[in-house]
């Protein structure tokens, strides 16, 4: 990661850009009312705040991993200035603007039509990608036994048609003013129902295909994605022009805007750039098998395929059920049969002699993997509960001792006293030290009994573990 130089170059631009900027320039009242924060701001908190929508291909949870174009792409932006990413779900498109016109975010990665209407309120970037808005259709019953001419005798061809039906659309999305000017250019009425802001363009296509409303509005490459799933579904007629695709930040957030729009001007000729797309919107078979999927958050909701037994489990050592799954994930993703370079084997990823000790003689089995390494959990939670009282800090501590011994993380500990740092804290205080024991005047200090360790991996595993137990947090209850 280039985070000096990187780091460097953005504050000197920053530096040009503010000094020739003309003070003064902006109108008084509306712009008051709307954040300052900028670039600047942005890098001195060390966090990227992001504001998205959940759905198949923006943002979601499968097989117990993050995943989406609009968060892996934004994931690498934030990485890109190694920042850390944080991620906020709005399901109301209203109301994206409305936060991050109030600075509670400082970029929206959604799949957002650029519209001159939205161009008022925010600063665009350049586009992601072109699409265009086409009419979502039950095809005919039968359909598959009846000619090609037959089939488009009975479906809406022409946005001619259009007049007097009545088409379900997303509120507060650039379909409702499509809708109205194609209803102008016409010369009829088309009756326009916004649905409840907690509809997504999915849900208002799933209702197509289940006969609930006879019609939605969705972006191309949206309507072709859940076409692979609901097959009777008809997207070919188009209701617009090719659109531009954007994400967005403040109108007054000039050195982000073009940070971000270099950024892209960077990554957007590259294979990398062309495969995530390609992932979400075009591999048609990795795409069904997401979307029938009972583990993808969009629809099932599951984590993964132990979800009650681990329910179950987190209830004996008092945790959230989501922690004790992003860990799992962590150490195995999910499969009984995962074995590691050093010999840990199953869910919970057990030494052999640490397997057995806390009652599992085949860790391979699921059953057993979880219950000895729930035990082997509660006895690290059991020792450090003597020393740390706060539960929510002593969990980091068990998840480190899990992960590298609990011998290195006592170490840790004494390294912190001795040098007035708070042995029990985790953040920049014991973390801090365990990074320290790979360094000889450490790991030779004369309160230390476990000798050397490489405590990265050990302060990313924490950290990992968490940031997922936050994102499965936003998706699962």
């Amino acid at each position: 990661m280039r985070n000096g130089t990187l780091i460097r170059t953005i504050r000197i631009f920053l530096f040009f850009t503010l000094l020739f900027s003309v003070p003064g320039c902006n109108k008084p009242s509306k712009q008051k009312q709307i954040s300052q924060i900028d670039l600047p701001e942005i890098i001195n908190r060390r966090k990227l705040v992001a504001i998205t929508g959940y759905n198949a291909y923006s943002y979601f949870i499968y097989k117990g991993e993050p995943m989406g174009y609009d968060y892996e792409l934004v994931n690498k932006l934030a990485e890109y200035w190694g920042l850390k990413l944080e991620i906020k779900i709005v399901k109301d498109i209203n109301k994206m603007f409305e936060m991050l016109n109030n600075g509670e975010g400082d970029i929206i990665t959604f799949n957002l039509t650029v519209t001159k209407d939205r161009a008022k309120k925010v600063a665009f970037t350049k586009p992601l990608y072109i699409t265009k808005q086409v009419l979502v259709q039950r095809k005919p019953k039968g359909w598959r036994r009846m000619k090609l001419h037959n089939i488009e005798k009975k479906m809406i061809t022409s946005p001619l048609q259009l007049e007097g039906k009545t088409i379900h659309v997303r509120s507060g999305s650039a379909f409702v003013s499509r809708l109205k000017n194609l209803s102008d250019e016409i010369g009829g009425e088309i009756n326009i129902v916004e649905a409840d802001p907690e509809l997504s363009v999915e849900d208002l296509i799933r209702m197509v295909a289940e006969g609930k409303i006879d019609y939605t509005i969705a972006d191309e490459n949206v309507a072709l994605l859940n076409q692979s799933y609901y097959t009777d579904l008809d997207v070919h007629m188009p209701v617009s022009f090719p659109q531009k695709i954007a994400w967005a930040v403040r109108k007054n957030s000039k050195a982000l805007l073009d940070t971000v729009n270099n950024w892209l001007n960077e990554v957007s000729n590259t294979l990398e750039f062309y495969m995530i797309y390609k992932k979400y919107f075009t591999d048609r078979r990795r795409i069904r098998k997401r979307l029938r999927s009972e583990f993808a958050t969009f629809y099932g909701g599951k984590i993964s395929p132990f979800d009650n037994e681990i329910k179950k489990y987190a209830k004996e050592i008092d945790w959230d059920w989501r922690l004790l799954a992003s860990l799992i994930y962590q150490e195995s993703q999910f499969n009984p049969n995962a074995k590691s370079w050093a010999g840990a084997v199953g869910l919970m990823q057990l030494l052999p002699n640490t397997a057995k000790h806390f009652g599992a003689e085949n860790p391979k089995d699921p059953h057993q993997s979880l219950k000895a390494g729930v035990k082997y959990l509660k006895w690290l939670d059991n020792l450090l509960s003597k020393y740390i009282k706060d539960k929510n800090e002593r969990i980091k501590f068990v998840l480190a001792s899990y992960n590298i011994g609990y011998g290195h993380i006592l170490d840790a500990r004494k390294l912190a006293r001795k040098y007035g740092a708070n042995p029990d804290v985790w953040e920049n205080n014991v973390e801090f030290f365990l990074l320290k024991k790979s360094e000889p005047k450490f790991y030779n200090d004369e309160v230390v009994r476990n000798g050397y360790c490489s405590g990265i991996e050990t302060v990313n595993y924490v950290k990992e573990i968490l940031d997922r137990y936050e994102k499965y947090k936003q998706f699962v209850k």
